[in-house]
Parts: structure tokens; sequence; C-alpha cells
């Protein structure tokens, strides 16, 4: 008997394999195994094929004890992926002449920022864009006293010895900086600032500010502690005492421009379109094709190992086999997300897990990697 001619289309588009499923269905299945075989509390997934949102799926506990399912509505905070949204924001500044990349950013941040060991070197947007600034976390990152020598005579201990700008070390200090640095030149509170101008024109339910949002919607994160799922409420915390004390072009990192971000996957996909799309997104422009270009750039050494890593973005190539990928990937909590993008053949995925015993495969998270190749295999691969 010879196979439908629709169905036979439907094949060759990948909307149904070759059991006869649909590519939806497949997923579906696959997500269900993985979050059982790797023991996750949660998982939401989404797929970008042929520059559209394809698939969206959501599985597993939204909250353990409460005994609820997550949907494909409901909030992450997603960590690190947070700063491509601090780079995007910097880079619509930049294109508006606000600062030169390769600036010093002590004038505008109103106090000195250099190494001791390498005084005459100053450090620069592009440095802390790129975590080349030779700044580090050892003395945290919540707060710009840290690193103002007005503040602390220990300053010294948040550099590292090596000169700015010729050695990669990933810094959440400096893109909290960044973070500063948006409200600064913009004249906007920083959570605003990427409200107005990257998220409303998008259309996206995401935010920085943790009070602008019904608490329901939040994904409840667990650590995995001692062999059992812990919660944690910090990821959530109100920020609302702060606020009310709030100093503009300072106390910025409350927000975590470094980590902060609440969104979902459906969501954060649009956000990895723009990406692809050049800067825009159904007509709406978030960058220009230069700015996305020297994002997804990996920085320069000179005589130095390369990182793979341009602004808030890197490449590789281990996620998926025979593919450059751009991306990020976040873990905070217990939470841990990516999102990665070809930006040549218009596709990506976005998935976010709110508890795992963490496990290493190639590079990333055993979940991260069995859920991508798997996503990857059922709608992109010929």
């Amino acid at each position: 008997m010879k196979t439908p001619i629709f169905l036979t289309l439907f094949v060759m588009a990948g909307l149904i394999t070759a059991q006869g499923q649909t590519a939806a269905q497949q997923a579906d299945q696959a997500m269900n195994d993985l979050i059982k075989e790797l023991n996750a509390v949660g998982l939401s997934v989404a797929v970008v094929k042929d520059n559209a949102i394809v698939y969206t799926g959501a599985f597993g506990a939204k909250n353990l004890e409460k005994g609820t399912q997550i949907s494909t509505d409901d909030i992450f905070r997603i960590a690190s992926i947070s700063k491509s949204f601090t780079a995007t924001a910097m880079m619509q500044l930049f294109e508006q002449g606000r600062f030169d990349l390769d600036d010093d950013v002590s004038p505008a941040l109103g106090f000195l920022v250099r190494n001791p060991n390498h005084k005459d070197i100053p450090i620069t947007y592009r440095m802390l864009l790129t975590h080349t600034s030779s700044l580090n976390d050892t003395t945290g990152y919540f707060s710009l006293d840290v690193i103002d020598p007005q503040k602390t005579q220990e300053y010294w201990r948040a550099y590292n010895q090596y000169a700015p700008g010729t050695d990669y070390e990933y810094c959440n200090l400096g893109f909290n900086m960044l973070g500063t640095l948006v409200e600064i030149h913009s004249g906007e509170r920083y959570d605003r600032y990427i409200h107005n101008h990257i998220i409303e024109p998008l259309g996206l339910h995401a935010g920085f500010n943790v009070d602008a949002f019904d608490r329901s919607e939040f994904v409840t994160i667990y650590e995995y502690e001692n062999g059992e799922f812990v919660a944690s409420p910090d990821a959530y915390r109100s920020r609302a005492t702060e606020l009310q004390n709030y100093t503009m072009g300072r106390t910025t990192p409350i927000f975590s421009p470094t980590g902060g971000m609440k969104i979902a996957p459906k969501d954060l996909a649009k956000h990895l379109l723009v990406q692809i799309n050049q800067g825009t997104l159904n007509g709406v422009q978030i960058l220009k094709p230069e700015s996305v270009k020297a994002m997804q750039t990996p920085y320069d050494y000179p005589d130095k190992r390369a990182s793979g890593y341009g602004f808030a973005i890197t490449t590789s190539t281990r996620l998926i086999e025979g593919e450059t990928l751009k991306g990020h990937t976040g873990s905070a909590y217990g939470l841990y997300s990516a999102m990665f993008f070809e930006p040549e053949k218009k596709f990506g995925f976005v998935m976010m897990t709110n508890g795992y015993p963490a496990k290493y495969e190639n590079g990333f998270l055993t979940i991260q990697y069995r859920v991508i190749n798997a996503l990857y295999e059922i709608f992109i691969k010929e």
C-alpha cells in the first residue's frame, strides 16, 4: 500500500516522523523520558526552526510541595543568559553614541577602575563585555563597593595579576557594572530601560524586577542537596525594601544585570530570534546588524587562548556534533538553562530546568546536552 501523498509531504517537512508521530508528540515523549532518566524536577523548552518558533513544551513539577505542573507560560529566573539582555542594552546605547567601546569606564562610574598591577591600562566597556577586564568575583558582585577605592582598601582583591585585555575570566561583577552603566548612560532605572527598549518592543512577558510579577507565575527552583531537592526562595526574593533607598547609577546590582532576568522559554526564543535576524524581529529593530555581529564574534586574544566569547554570546562546536552554535548557559540556585542558535541556518533551542543533580557531558551539563541534542534530532537534523 502506498503512503498517502499528504503524509509523505508532512514527513519531508519534519512534521511527522517515520513512526507516524508528529514531531511535537515525539518531542513530548523524549522530554518526559529525559526528566525521568536524569532525575530532573521539571523542564521547559522551545525550538526555533526556519526562523520561527515551531515547538514549546513543559514537563514535570513547577512546585514539588504543592504538586503543581509546569506550563509553557510559567516564568523562570534564567541566570547568566540574562547577560545577553544587558549586552543588548549596552549596544543600543553604543549605537546612540553615548560612549565608545574602547573608552575607559571610570569617568562614567565616578571612581577609578584600575588593576593595581597595571595602573596605566584603562578598563573599557569592551573588556567588561568580553570578560577580559582582569576583574574577578573573589569579593562578590552584588555591590560596586568591592571595586571602589573610595569604599574599600581591599579593592585590589577583585583583580587578577594579568593585564586587562590579555586574558579571559568569566566575571559576574563586570556585568553588574555594565548594568550600572546602562543606567548612567540612559538616565533610566536599569529594569525600566530593559522593559522599555527590549521587552515591550518585542512583546515579551519578562523582566528584572521580581516585584513586577504575579508570584504565582514563578517556577520554584530547587538545589540538589544530600540526595534531596531543597527549594531556593532567594531566587525570587523581593527587592522592595532595597528599592526604597535606591541610588541611580550605584545600587543597580540589586536587579542582578548579570543573572536576574525572569522569563519563559517561549519568550526567550523571541530574544534568540533577534540575534538570528540581525537585530530585528517582526519589523521591530532592537539592534543594528553590526551590533549583532559584534555580540556574536569571539574576542581576538593576541597570543592567548581563545575563549569563544563575544559580548554575552559564546561560540561552541561541542554542543551538537557538526554544528557551530552561538549562545549562553545559565546556572543559579539550582536552575540550569541554555539558549543556543545557528544564525545562518535559522534554528535554535531554549531549555530550562528548575532542579537537577548536576552531571556533565562534553563540556555541558548532561541535561543541557541531552535535551538540545534530542530536539535537534527531532526537529532540525535532515
